[in-house]
């Protein structure tokens, strides 16, 4: 793999994913004077590596190299492969309100997820690792033992809100896609949560209002009771308290009320 994009769900994955995927789009065009040597089928294919037919990854194999791979999963559940032959790996983490506020919003959309009647029902599912992709902590805690490799880049989905230009110039940086200004700006300007939810029907069809909601930051303001902040604070300390991710994460300045 060239690129790998990891991310734990409702956290911004269509986002970067598309910040990522315009990135390197434009950087083949201009470096082989064409367009992108994966075609929109294919696009809609290999996106994510966990779901798909087991044929899937024989014809991924025989793809050019510069593939851009969207993955959920924890590390150790990745293919041995990806950190023997260091494969580029961004992976984007959210404060942990707003993951389980989107979450719970996305949930109440989607009818092949797990339905709950309250607020309050799903917290406390997210709090007891009852979701479908586990654990948003254990996840953390588990990335946090690679944060420190070189092919790896963390970037935080309140900091790519607050400097969207800075954001996509690092992860442009980190992948080595060489971009002039102007080309950079396009990226952040087709990439900004109002050009994507405008966009949204024609990318994501029926979905697309479900998966461009608010885009925002300080969303679970509206939802968490004082109890629930407590315990999400603690369950954030005894995880990732002091870790590279979790002081990344800046819990103080985004996750008190």
């Amino acid at each position: 793999f060239y690129k790998q994009f990891t991310i734990f769900p409702l956290s911004g994955t269509n986002w970067v994913g598309q910040i990522l995927t315009d990135l390197v789009a434009i950087f083949e065009e201009k470096m082989q004077n064409k367009a992108s040597s994966m075609n929109d089928e294919e696009l809609e294919e290999f996106p994510y590596l966990e779901i798909g037919d087991t044929g899937k990854y024989e014809r991924m194999n025989k793809l050019p190299s510069r593939r851009v791979i969207f993955t959920h999963l924890l590390p150790e559940n990745l293919p041995r492969s990806v950190f023997k032959n260091k494969a580029k790996i961004l992976l984007l983490i959210r404060n942990p309100k707003d993951v389980a506020t989107s979450f719970y919003h996305f949930c109440k959309a989607m009818p092949p997820l797990p339905s709950y009647e309250t607020w309050n029902d799903f917290f406390i599912a997210f709090m007891t690792k009852k979701m479908p992709w586990g654990c948003y902590f254990e996840y953390l805690s588990k990335w946090n033992k690679y944060a420190a490799d070189e092919n790896i880049m963390t970037i935080t989905y309140e900091e790519l809100k607050e400097n969207p230009v800075l954001g996509v110039k690092n992860i442009a940086a980190f992948f080595g896609i060489a971009l002039t200004e102007e080309e950079l700006q396009s990226v952040v300007e087709r990439t900004s949560f109002q050009s994507m939810k405008k966009n949204s029907q024609k990318t994501h069809g029926a979905f697309g209002n479900i998966f461009f909601r608010k885009g925002g930051v300080s969303d679970w303001k509206n939802l968490f009771s004082e109890d629930q902040n407590e315990k999400m604070d603690k369950a954030f300390e005894e995880h990732v308290g002091g870790t590279t991710l979790g002081k990344k994460l800046k819990y103080e300045l985004y996750c008190k009320a």
